[in-house]
């Protein structure tokens, strides 16, 4: 695994949890820019389709508050990072 993603945390990781970085033998994607930037998704076991789609990420620090969700999808060319394309409202 890179050692970059290895430092990440893992989106969704409860605050307080004392191990929030990525586990072994996991596939994560690396979110850039918006409410997540720097967060690592599990897309551990996501299909093909899935993961070309993205994903509507639940969050309480976007611009729609509590219930909000950050949109992110692939990066063309360079399908480990995905891309904030905004915010969508609950």
């Amino acid at each position: 695994m890179d050692e970059h993603l290895m430092r990440g945390r893992v989106y969704g990781a409860d605050y307080d949890d004392p191990d929030p970085g990525p586990q072994p033998g996991h596939a994560y994607r690396e979110l850039v820019a918006g409410p997540l930037d720097g967060l690592l998704l599990d897309v551990t076991g996501w299909s093909e389709a899935q993961l070309a789609e993205g994903a509507a990420l639940p969050t309480e620090i976007g611009s729609h508050g509590p219930g909000g969700r950050a949109q992110y999808a692939p990066r063309t060319g360079d399908p480990r990072h995905w891309d904030w394309r905004g915010d969508t409202p609950p």
